[in-house]
Formats: C-alpha cells, sequence, structure tokens
C-alpha cells in the first residue's frame, strides 16, 4: 500500500521533481504525512533514483518535524474537537479509538515498545501513531521524543534495505 501510495504522490509532483531540488521536495512533503512517513519517503526516493543518504536525511528530517507538535498538543486539540460535537468530534474519537486499539503494544514496554513500534515498519504503525498513544497515555514529552525518534532512525534504515535493496534490485 505504502508503494501505491508513494507512486501516487511522485504522479502527482511529476512535473516539480525535473527541478534539481524537486525530488527531495516530494520525498519531504511525503515524508510529513501520515500513514506514509518516512517509509514511504523512502520508497519514493528510490523510485525516483534520488541518492539514498541524502534520500534518508530529507525523510528523516520530515517525518521527524510532526513529532514535537503532536505530543505536546494533540490531546489539547482533541479535547477542543471533540467538545465541538460535530462531524470534527466524530473524527477525533475514531482516531482516539483507533489509537487505543493499539496502545497495549507500547503499554507494556514503555519507550522501548514506543521505539519498536514507530520503528517497525508495518501497517498502522509509525511517529505518528506511536506520539499520539504516547500523549494519550501521558508518558514524558521528552522521553517520548527520543524514543520516537529513534524508532523513526529504525524505521530508516530497514526501509533503506527494502527501497535500495530488495526494490532496487527487482526495479534495476
Amino acid at each position: 500500500m505504502a508503494k501505491k501510495l508513494a507512486n501516487f504522490f511522485v504522479g502527482i509532483f511529476g512535473g516539480i521533481t525535473s527541478v534539481w531540488w524537486g525530488k527531495y521536495l516530494t520525498m519531504f512533503i511525503i515524508s510529513l504525512m501520515p500513514i506514509l512517513e518516512l517509509r514511504g519517503g523512502l520508497i519514493a526516493a528510490s523510485l525516483m533514483d534520488a541518492p539514498m543518504w541524502t534520500s534518508f536525511l530529507v525523510c528523516f528530517i520530515g517525518n521527524i518535524i510532526p513529532i514535537p507538535f503532536i505530543l505536546w498538543f494533540i490531546t489539547g486539540i482533541f479535547n477542543y474537537l471533540k467538545k465541538k460535537q460535530g462531524k470534527l468530534g466524530k473524527l477525533v474519537t475514531k482516531i482516539e479509538n483507533k489509537a487505543n486499539s493499539k496502545k497495549e503494544q507500547i503499554e507494556r514496554l514503555k519507550y522501548v515498545g514506543l521505539v519498536l513500534f514507530v520503528g517497525i515498519p508495518l501497517p498502522g504503525t509509525g511517529a505518528w501513531t506511536g506520539c499520539l498513544i504516547a500523549a494519550l497515555l501521558g508518558m514524558d514529552k521528552k522521553k517520548s521524543c527520543l524514543a520516537a525518534i529513534l524508532g523513526v532512525i529504525m524505521a530508516g534504515i530497514i526501509m533503506l534495505i527494502f527501497s535500495y535493496g530488495i526494490l532496487g534490485g527487482i526495479l534495476n
């Protein structure tokens, strides 16, 4: 699924990728997005034949930018939106329920669990969901931030092997 989404966004940004910085902007924007994150950014980078280590750095930065905002502000934003009782309130409740269904994985192991949750690139995991769960559990924000960043590094290494190793071997 991540490959299809990455392909879709590479297609959308296709024109901009002709400029030297266009590929990097594309993978940066993909890495900022929930669901795709660094994983999708690195797949896109591989599909665009971007240099591996530069791509890793761009995708890493794109993926870690939302982390502090999620940890420090998401519960306040969610509480405000739930009070509105409209479609946004229902959406927030749905997102919280989805995050709470995955919290057991983090709750048991705390920060090590957060590193693993963010770092193992499976559907429904990643920095966005991991930080949301950490915020909902009331975990220490600084420790959670560090754990999420370590998880992004771990996911990045795994995705480099997949995107530039296995996928690169198939495509080339």
